[in-house]
């Protein structure tokens, strides 16, 4: 096939079996791992991406690309990850938003400085001096490559009329991960490959299991950190109201970013039936909470959206998804207001919208694309 391809391996059963899969396809596989995290260990928390126990991720990584005969490289990205991804976690909370790290991540760092870092990464392979950098002594950029590759649960496939790449749903219901890649460019689609889109789960660990690797029984990441949010913020406490939406006060809180809307366990609050966040006030210090008749919004309006696909015309039918593990719900697109926001309708109210958090639209299995949530409309 003469095609070279990057495959970003974490030390997990995703990303073994997606450089597995390119193997046997025929292409050249190199592999790296990209650290994200630059504090203390902490074994146990590993349940996320951020805050793992580090030093076993880059082992199981490191002795996966052995097992597969793979070049391998660890780059460290903390820096860009801390800038890009927890900057922009802190403020997002701290305004009062709930903000998605996932979404930004690949964005910016994961299919952005990443693979900068590792096209500048340089290796005894010339004569020739790099031109990277002065130090390189004789020394040029180490690897050059086609594709990036990740063990994401997602497809990407030619458009039959424009040939250009769309983004589509994995086969997995259960894990289809398109929602966290709305806002890759066309560009950034055109140079990847998701080996593992066409897969389940159960198939990926099988095809792990019956070629030796030993990360076949390895637990998933569920999230990007496996302890409580608010350790990452480093807040002191900040005591103030739970209210009603009546402005009733009903309790006290530590912090209001201890709160996501949506939210319904761990309140600290009770009434005559099931409480639930309905909203978040940064500058008050106040979470307003109410019933589940409450907690259902009839549309919102997206700010600073992406579309892979042409964008919709006011009145179009779409299926769209405001967390990951959501059911598909029906909306119609609208207009953009004065600020340029887009507005979307629900066909059937939402519940839990949670400004910072994106929504992502969908045609068939096609993402068309999506934007962060504002505003309730």
């Amino acid at each position: 096939m003469g095609k070279k391809v990057l495959v970003g391996l974490s030390g997990g059963v995703d990303s073994a079996v997606a450089a597995l899969t390119l193997l046997e396809s025929g292409y050249e596989v190199v592999a790296a791992r990209m650290k994200v995290y630059s504090g203390p260990g902490q074994p146990g928390l590993l349940s996320g991406c951020y805050g793992r126990d580090d030093a076993e991720d880059l082992a199981s990584a490191a002795a996966m690309a052995r097992r597969l005969g793979l070049p391998f490289r660890e780059i460290d990205c903390s820096a860009a990850y801390r800038e890009l991804v927890m900057d922009y976690f802190r403020a997002e909370y701290l305004a009062g938003r709930t903000p998605n790290p996932c979404v930004r991540c690949n964005q910016t760092v994961k299919f952005g400085a990443f693979l900068e870092a590792v096209r500048a990464q340089c290796g005894p392979n010339s004569a020739e001096p790099c031109g990277h950098h002065r130090s390189c002594d004789g020394e040029r950029p180490l690897w050059g490559f086609d594709f990036f590759a990740t063990g994401h649960y997602a497809r990407i496939e030619a458009d039959p009329i424009s040939g250009e790449p769309t983004l589509k749903r994995g086969r997995d219901p259960k894990k289809d991960q398109s929602y966290f890649l709305y806002r890759l460019s066309r560009e950034q689609l055109a140079r990847t490959l998701f080996p593992l889109g066409a897969m389940t789960k159960e198939e990926v660990r099988r095809r792990a299991a019956e070629h030796g690797l030993a990360v076949h029984d390895r637990p998933d990441s569920q999230d990007f950190y496996g302890g409580d949010y608010a350790d990452l913020l480093g807040e002191p406490d900040r005591p103030g109201n739970i209210l009603d939406s009546a402005g009733r006060v009903l309790g006290r809180h530590r912090g209001f970013w201890r709160y996501t809307p949506g939210q319904r366990r761990g309140l600290g609050v009770t009434g005559p039936a099931p409480l639930y966040v309905l909203s978040i006030n940064a500058k008050r210090n106040e979470v307003v909470v109410g019933p589940a008749e409450e907690n259902a919004f009839p549309g919102c309006l997206l700010a600073d959206t992406n579309f892979l696909q042409p964008e919709p015309e006011p009145g179009t039918r779409l299926m769209a998804r405001m967390r990951s593990s959501q059911p598909l719900k029906e909306v119609i697109v609208g207009s953009r207001d004065a600020e340029g926001r887009l507005a979307v309708e629900f066909v059937q109210p939402m519940s839990g919208l949670a400004p910072g958090q994106s929504l992502v639209l969908y045609r068939d299995d096609a993402v068309v694309g999506g934007g962060v949530i504002g505003i309730s409309a």
